[in-house]
């Protein structure tokens, strides 16, 4: 298995490029918008000031806040950059202003929307399940063909079995990934209890459908179960992000950080774009330690998540949780390899129709 710290030489790097720090929703994780005195509102620095960190052959993100309120910036760096892939992050409340020239340019659209239409407006706002999925349905009818990603945000009040096979049943997105809230969400009523008796169960049922899907010949987007796959038999950097190593963030005011959520914290801090050359990024690595780098499943894991491998929010604890959690995905997934390659053959696959991402779309690929 090929394991990376840094970045090999000539590789293509992924730049998220945070085009404002405003948000237009106030999700109850979140809290919305990022203080303007921490991240800027508007750029503060010229398009121009990138020209020696982005090459031809990278992959750029657009971030935020929520990217789609500042669209002229999009619109400039597409006429400015020719990246191998663009890719958004966004809650898609105002994917219906994307024009057609941007929406040719964009390889990957991750849609923020957490599963049933009452579980994502209880967190997201009243009405917001519904534009969203108008919004999808109008770009697909526009004929953007790229890869539209379900990105949820799982919590307490999730059920990963019902809101997962909810977003298949649309026929509106191509991959479903989702993020566990270890990060923003203050700690759970019954974290454990949740974990053993709702996501670990519900997650060994998602895996066993999964299977028989492949048996007949479908591969249904379910990206966790894909990216753990391709890590498998693949490897791929720690962690699976690329964080800290072909992975780089540039803020609103300039900064480059090693994270695209550490946005205050210290360790995160790169340098400012015009002091920060594209060698010193190739030659840095994450700060990963342990007790991850002697797991036995470090190899596949990646230390999960580099913000809340440095952080530890919730102590060893809740350390312990996020480890479960990425435990019982890794092992529904490793100790089912022969099955899974049985199942393909099934139904006439190979693993290269099955491994997923193709390049780093911003999948985190361990929720």
């Amino acid at each position: 298995m090929l394991f990376m710290y840094g970045l090999p030489k000539n590789k293509s790097m992924l730049f998220i490029i945070y085009t404002t720090g405003r948000c237009n929703l106030k999700c109850r994780y979140c809290g919305g918008s990022f203080n303007p005195e921490i991240v800027p509102w508007k750029i503060k620095y010229s398009l121009s000031d990138l020209e020696h960190l982005i090459k031809d052959k990278d992959i750029v993100g657009f971030y935020g806040g929520e990217p789609l309120l500042n669209l002229e910036l999009i619109k400039d760096f597409m006429d400015t950059f020719t990246a191998s892939r663009y890719v958004i992050q966004t809650n898609g409340l105002l994917l219906h202003k994307l024009d057609r020239r941007i929406l040719e340019n964009l390889d990957t659209i991750l849609v923020s929307v957490d599963g049933v239409e009452d579980l994502t407006d209880r967190f997201r706002g009243r009405g917001v399940y519904k534009k969203v999925l108008e919004n999808v349905k109008k770009i697909r009818g526009e004929g953007f063909c790229g890869d539209i990603v379900a990105r949820m945000t799982v919590t307490e009040e999730s059920n990963i079995h019902r809101d997962v096979r909810h977003l298949l049943s649309l026929s509106l997105f191509d991959h479903i990934h989702w993020q566990i809230s270890f990060v923003w969400a203050d700690p759970w009523k019954n974290l454990w209890r949740w974990i053993k008796e709702n996501y670990e169960p519900g997650l060994s049922r998602l895996f066993d459908d999964w299977l028989r899907k492949l048996g007949i010949g479908i591969v249904e987007g379910i990206a966790p179960f894909q990216g753990v796959l391709k890590r498998i038999i693949e490897g791929g950097p720690a962690p699976p992000c690329g964080s800290g190593s072909e992975s780089f963030t540039i803020l609103t005011d300039g900064r480059v950080t090693s994270c695209p959520i550490a946005v205050s914290e210290k360790w995160a801090h790169v340098g400012f774009i015009k002091e920060v050359s594209r060698e010193r990024l190739e030659e840095l690595k994450p700060q990963i330690s342990e007790p991850c780098i002697s797991c036995s499943y470090f190899g596949i894991c990646g230390a999960r998540c580099l913000y809340t491998h440095v952080e530890r929010l919730w102590g060893e604890e809740g350390m312990k949780a996020v480890c479960e959690c990425s435990k019982h995905l890794i092992d529904l997934v490793s100790e089912n390899i022969e099955h899974i390659k049985d199942s393909a053959s099934d139904g006439n696959l190979t693993l290269e129709d099955i491994l997923y991402p193709d390049y780093n779309n911003t999948v985190e690929i361990i929720p």
